[in-house]
């Protein structure tokens, strides 16, 4: 038996009537009084802080349409991709639990932006002559831009799932890398690559990059604009890209074009996305295999490691030998790109549940940090390799992806590459006070963000595209750890991946419940522990727990101030009494089941 004073079920069939559907049966009753922690009124006011802001910011920066009020441009320094990711976090934020005004002004920016370059052309740049955008999608560009263009789009799914354009604009997308659209043959699935780094709804770029495929059309420079990379004339713009030419061939970058899959396959069940991201990310396994345990930067068209970089495997643009001359100053920068690639290994695991994808990576990390030497008396470890062999050293080791692997493996080698991380500290409880002072650097960054939208004095006319992209008041990093034990989906267009994630069934919409908090203070690959309390002293709050960002876990019992009751399925539905909270600890099966977009009333 529950223990009654703390969890009892209720008979719900009669008490929540929805458009006619019951929402679910017997609610867990949590109805022990808590007095309202420090950590739960900063999330609660942090949410809705940023929702003001957020409103100001809007209508600061976005016409009644939708678009940007900036000079449109393309371009690797600020283009489409820059003016959808000036409203970046903003899907998460909605899903963290944020107002439904968040969700509906993205939407307008995400639409409004598809218009604004689409019509949007260039004069000199030759492929976006007719529109930057075609078929809603860039024309074609590297996964570094495509990622931070998508990394809204593929987030839209955590709060609109039924959405049919969010449906028919997620196959179209995935089909331009599986040649389902004969004018976009990027994929060739006999070598199993994406044919160059260049790639989009017009297909790839078959030949030799310049700088002016990167910087985009001549522009006015001087006393007009002030440039995110430093540069002060378009000469120098132009400059910056010289060295970017060498983009024919596989790229491990391009393995983030796997989340178009990935949510192809969440939205509609379909098994050719899953088929289809397997095959590609399982090819790029046996190349880092075949490598030495190193993922290659650059796969000729031939299926070869190095094929297109006169064989070798760290050639290429965004490869491990990638280092540049910066304009102005002339200092060399180390720019690889390789470590995106950790993108397409997460989406193979999130389908499967298989760890061969975590450990291709994490072997990748022990491989790298093997060539590590003592330079002074302190061990370094290189970032870069070129014809030389391993250079860029630097005191701490490559740890790229270190932080996913121990999220989805739990291993103690995983945890060991990030043990003093201040979350992961937390978690292991040596840390109590992360969670306040997370919140209140978060609300620190807020009004920094808020002061510099205030006195921002550029108008649309001396305003690029990325320009806005600082004074973005969404701050959700700390909200996205504490409530769902999340990662930073980070500028790679990459999934969500966390522990739990909450639903609104009397709303009907995701999100944690007005009024609720919650704190995960404990994950293990066994369970989660987390403390959820309604400060609302007046009236219940209904919330669904999910477990897993897609409902990949199985949940298996939820313990209670002692009580342990069993359970099935990915979600528990919890009604905490005015004033009311507990700390719950669920056990699981971690990515035991296939990912869903679906909200669990549907499933």
């Amino acid at each position: 038996m529950i223990a009654n004073r703390f969890l009892r079920p209720l008979c719900f069939l009669c008490a929540l009537l929805i458009d006619g559907f019951v929402v679910f049966a017997a609610p867990l009753i949590v109805d022990t009084p808590m007095v309202p922690p420090e950590w739960a009124l900063l999330e609660r006011e942090l949410l809705r802080a940023q929702e003001g802001l957020c409103a100001e910011y809007f209508d600061k920066y976005f016409d009644e349409r939708g678009y940007l009020e900036c000079v449109e441009r393309w371009g690797g320094d600020d283009g489409p991709d820059d003016a959808i990711e000036c409203v970046a976090d903003w899907p998460l934020l909605h899903a963290l639990g944020a107002d439904d005004s968040i969700f509906t002004m993205y939407k307008k920016a995400w639409e409004g932006h598809l218009r604004q370059f689409t019509e949007a052309k260039t004069t000199a740049v030759p492929f976006a002559r007719d529109g930057m955008f075609y078929k809603e999608f860039h024309v074609m560009f590297d996964w570094m831009h495509l990622g931070e263009e998508l990394r809204v789009f593929n987030l839209q799914g955590l709060s609109d799932p039924a959405d049919p354009d969010l449906i028919r604009r997620a196959r179209r997308f995935a089909g331009f890398y599986m040649n389902e659209d004969p004018g976009a043959p990027n994929y060739d699935p006999k070598h199993k690559i994406i044919r160059s780094l260049f790639n989009g709804s017009r297909g790839p770029l078959m030949r030799k990059a310049t700088g002016l495929d990167w910087a985009g059309d001549p522009i006015e420079v001087k006393h007009r604009f002030d440039l995110g990379h430093g540069e002060t004339s378009y000469e120098q713009m132009v400059f910056h890209f010289k060295d970017y030419n060498d983009i024919v061939g596989g790229h491990p970058q391009n393995l983030s074009a796997t989340t178009l899959g990935l949510n192809a396959y969440m939205l509609t069940g379909e098994s050719k996305y899953r088929e289809w991201l397997l095959e590609y990310v399982d090819a790029w396994m046996a190349r880092a295999e075949a490598n030495g345990g190193i993922l290659p930067s650059n796969i000729g068209l031939d299926g070869t490691i190095g094929g297109e970089t006169d064989g070798k495997w760290y050639g290429g643009v965004y490869g491990w030998g990638f280092s540049v001359e910066v304009p102005g100053s002339g200092q060399l920068a180390h720019r690889p790109r390789v470590y995106r690639g950790i993108i397409g290994f997460g989406n193979a695991f999130l389908m499967t549940g298989d760890r061969r994808y975590v450990s291709t990576w994490s072997r990748m990390i022990d491989a790298i940090n093997g060539n590590s030497k003592v330079i002074e008396g302190v061990t370094h470890y290189p970032r870069m390799y070129g014809d030389q062999g391993w250079y860029d050293y630097r005191p701490s080791p490559w740890n790229y992806g270190a932080l996913q692997c121990w999220f989805w493996t739990g291993t103690d080698e995983d945890h060991a590459r990030i043990a003093e991380l201040p979350w992961i500290r937390f978690l292991d409880g040596d840390n109590p006070h992360y969670p306040e002072e997370s919140l209140r650097a978060a609300f620190d960054q807020l009004r920094v963000k808020a002061k510099k939208m205030r006195d921002d004095q550029t108008t649309p006319d001396t305003r690029l595209a990325d320009d806005p992209m600082d004074k973005n008041p969404a701050t959700v990093n700390a909200l996205n750890e504490l409530m769902m034990a999340g990662l930073d989906p980070g500028r790679g267009g990459g999934p969500l991946h966390a522990r739990l994630r909450y639903f609104d069934p009397v709303e009907r919409r995701a999100g944690i419940p007005e009024d609720v908090a919650a704190l995960i203070d404990k994950v293990s690959t066994e369970s989660v522990s987390v403390t959820l309390i309604n400060l609302n002293q007046g009236q219940a709050r209904d919330l669904l727990v999910q477990c897993g960002a897609y409902a990949e876990n199985e949940i298996h019992s939820v313990r209670i101030a002692g009580s342990e009751i069993d359970a099935d399925g990915a979600s528990i539905h919890l009604r905490l009494e005015p004033g009311c909270g507990a700390r719950l600890t669920i056990s699981h099966d971690l990515y035991s089941r296939r990912p869903t977009l679906s909200f669990p009333w549907d499933r």
